[in-house]
This record gives C-alpha cells, sequence and structure tokens, in this order.
C-alpha cells in the first residue's frame, strides 16, 4: 500500500511537472508571437510613413479609430502599391480621399438582394 501510494505521488509530481513546462513554453511562444506581430506593425507604419504625407496619416489613424477592419483593408492596398511601386510620390489627403470613395462605392456596387415571392 505504502509502495503504490509514493508511485501515485511520484506520477503526480512528473504530471505537475509536465503541465508547467507546457504552461512555460505556450508562454514563450506567445511571447514570440507578440514579438513577431509587433515587428510586422512596426514595418507597415514605416512603409505608411515613407508613402503618406502627415495629413494623410492622420486621417487614416482617425479612419483605424473609427473602423479598424477598414482602415487595415486601406493601409494593406497603400503597401501593396508601394511595394509594386505604382506610388512615385507621397498620398496627400486628397488623393487618400480619392481613394476611400473608390473603396466605398465598390462596396456598395457589390450588394446582393433578394426578391422574395
Amino acid at each position: 500500500m505504502v509502495d503504490e501510494d509514493s508511485e501515485l505521488e511520484e506520477l503526480r509530481k512528473r504530471r505537475a511537472a509536465q503541465l508547467q513546462n507546457d504552461q512555460i513554453e505556450q508562454a514563450q511562444l506567445q511571447k514570440q508571437q507578440e514579438e513577431q506581430r509587433r515587428q510586422v506593425e512596426n514595418q507597415r507604419q514605416i512603409v505608411l510613413k515613407g508613402i503618406l504625407t502627415d495629413e494623410a496619416r492622420e486621417r487614416l489613424g482617425r479612419i483605424k479609430l473609427a473602423k479598424p477592419e477598414y482602415a487595415t483593408s486601406l493601409e494593406n492596398q497603400l503597401i501593396q502599391l508601394a511595394s509594386t511601386r505604382r506610388i512615385s510620390e507621397k498620398i496627400t489627403d486628397e488623393q487618400l480621399k480619392s481613394l476611400l470613395k473608390q473603396m466605398t462605392q465598390s462596396k456598395r456596387e457589390s450588394k446582393i438582394t433578394f426578391k422574395r415571392r
């Protein structure tokens, strides 16, 4: 009986140690992922800073506060334009407004309506 109790206690200790190691590994993985996400976001901001005027960046920041998913979509589009070298100079606030209008028009046109009988 004493032998079984000591074996059971040993198994419990091993299992507790394994769980602790798993938690440590998971925390390290989360920390690495967060660091990678921060690096990607920093790179995005550097690119955007290089292709937008100050006024355009301010407008994009306000859009990000109001509609984050919309701003992310716009940022991705701008970064793609920059990476394909379609942008020769910094985008002004007026040009950004024009891009925004184009994006909203294309979204409005893609609505689907259903006719019910």
